[in-house]
Parts: structure tokens; sequence; C-alpha cells
């Protein structure tokens, strides 16, 4: 009941919009109603995860969000946390840590986060990862795969294998521009390989 409350409360005022209760699909969900909490007022297609000044080498996180049909999402909000360069949550009012960010798609159904590139938690052998959270209007909130890395030593062709693929896979081919700043792309497919979607 609290999950839902807040999910409709929020979209309500903050985007200004009214949309039916909205419940948390896809099976268990650790820490899903954090994605409302600290959200910004106003969202937009470009959006930045954690403060412009953090440290680490600047990656850009690009992609588009289909309907089931393969029509662009428009107004779908993606959320987005991640730990910093050195594999730790910066500390926040919340257990999602302070590098989040969310961004509302555009009528091509197309979001943008500027951040930094992630790296690997400490000892854990987990790849360097974002992790993805999408808010459908008129539908719920799910979380997704994560964002991988390729050129991630880590992750492993059995670490490839025993994802599921919410959404789409998350591995990404990340390239680093001539002013240093890596790109990887996200696409996100609505529902694909969500359960009771």
């Amino acid at each position: 009941m609290f999950k839902t409350s807040l999910f409709t409360l929020f979209l309500a005022f903050f985007l200004n919009v009214t949309y039916a209760n909205e419940p948390v699909i896809g099976g268990p969900c650790q820490g899903c109603e954090l994605v409302f909490v600290g959200m910004p007022k106003q969202l937009s297609t470009e959006s930045t995860i954690g403060p412009a000044n953090e440290k680490g080498e600047k990656m850009t996180v690009n992609g588009k969000v289909y309907q089931l049909n393969g029509m662009p999402a428009k107004g779908i909000v993606v959320y987005a946390y991640q730990t910093n360069a050195e594999g730790f949550y910066p500390k926040s009012t919340t257990k999602h840590g302070g590098l989040r960010g969310w961004a509302l798609t555009d009528n091509k159904g197309r979001y943008s986060f500027s951040t930094v590139r992630p790296a690997a938690y400490p000892k854990r052998g987990i790849p360097q990862h974002i992790h993805l959270h999408v808010i459908e209007p008129n539908k719920g909130t799910y979380y997704i795969d994560d964002v991988t890395f390729n050129d991630d030593p880590l992750l492993t062709q059995q670490y490839k294998q025993s994802r599921p693929c919410r959404a789409g896979c998350g591995f990404s081919t990340p390239e680093k521009n001539t002013q240093g700043v890596w790109t990887v792309n996200r696409d996100i497919f609505l529902g694909k390989g969500i359960p009771d979607y």
C-alpha cells in the first residue's frame, strides 16, 4: 500500500498529471520505493547522475525506450544509480547512494545520462555496472538489467549467460571520444522479460 500510494502522489504532484495506482511489478524488488525519493520536480531527457564535479572518467549513457509494438515510448522515467570511481556508493539519504539520476524520454523515446564510469565493488568479483529502473505511467515500476561493459574483465561469458535480460540485455560496448569521455548505449524494451507484465 505504501509503495502504491507514494507512486500516485508523486506523479500527481511533481509531474502534474494523474495516474491510476501503480504497483511494483516484475517480481521482488529490493529498494524499488527509493526510485521516488528525492526525484526532481522537473525532469529532462538529458540528466546527470550525481554532481558534475564527481571524480572519475566521464561517461555518457544514451538510449531509446520502446513500447512492446516497437514504437518509441514517450514520457517514461528512467532512474539510474551507481557506484563511484572507487566502487562505493557515496553516502546519501538513501541506500542507493549519492550518484543517482532521473531522465524522462522525449517524443522519440530518447534519454541520456552524464556520469562517471563506475568501478566494480572492491573484492567482490561483480562487474562494473549502472543500476536502472523504469517508471512506466499507468503500468508500474520495475528494475531492468544493469548497464554493464564488454571491456570489463569481470563481465565473463558465464556472467552474461546468468543474466535474465530484463527489458533487453544491458551489455554495452564503451567507446572513448577524443575528449576522453566514454559513451555507451542502453536501449530499453518495456515489459520484455518482466514477469507478470
